[in-house]
């Protein structure tokens, strides 16, 4: 193994502490629309995932077309909690040290370009990401598939073989695993046993700096 040319870095429950956050509006309003759901079930079913692939598996289970302003409102909700938003305990520190030895790194997440700015400025991330942001919006298949993992990069200019990416979720393992790249999961908040396809499983970011060295 070699030490990789790129990082590649999820951003919700990753970088910044929102998955909580976000898994329980996300709850909430499919409760509201008519389908059940609590926190941990949203969770196992939609998190890592993209707000176009929930609502084709939530409209699936629900029989029926979800509210057209359900994501609006779902976005409404979040920006109005990001205002406690904070950075992953540790991650400071993690990207300071890549800094200091000159690894490149960037971000692929499933969340919009607008979230993720909104996301990166609030815990004041944006000047070390700017530039090297992927979303999901910029592929026509978002994880699990390959896609948004080869376009970043692609883009960055790095053979998927030479990067590692940094995942909290099982539809982030998976599509890392499909770009042929290796993976480190973070099980802070994820039963590790979800991630065991990574590379690695890690739970506390002060085990990462380790981790990309041996890689």
């Amino acid at each position: 193994m070699t030490r990789p040319a790129l990082v590649i870095f999820d951003n919700d429950g990753v970088l910044v502490d929102s998955e909580r956050l976000a898994n329980g509006i996300l709850a909430e309003l499919l409760t509201e629309a008519g389908l059940p759901y609590t926190f941990e079930e949203a969770v196992r079913d939609y998190m890592g995932g993209s707000m176009v692939s929930m609502r084709q598996k939530a409209e699936a289970k629900l029989g029926a077309p979800l509210p057209a302003d359900l994501e609006d409102r779902y976005h409404q909700r979040l920006f109005e909690g990001f205002e406690h938003l904070q950075p992953v305990p540790g991650v400071r520190e993690v990207l300071d040290g890549l800094d200091a030895d000159g690894t490149t790194y960037c971000l692929a997440s499933s969340g919009t370009h607008r979230r993720i700015r909104t996301a990166l400025s609030t815990v004041g991330f944006w000047d070390r990401f700017e530039g090297r942001i992927f979303s999901a919006e910029d592929v026509e298949h978002g994880k699990p598939a390959p896609d948004l993992f080869l376009h970043a990069s692609n883009t960055m200019g790095v053979k998927p073989d030479d990067c590692v990416v940094v995942e909290d979720s099982p539809l982030g393992v998976a599509a890392a695993n499909a770009a042929g790249m290796r993976v480190f999961g973070f099980a802070a908040m994820t039963a590790r046993e979800k991630l065991a396809s990574a590379t690695a499983i890690f739970t506390d970011m002060r085990e990462l700096p380790a981790l990309i060295e041996s890689a």
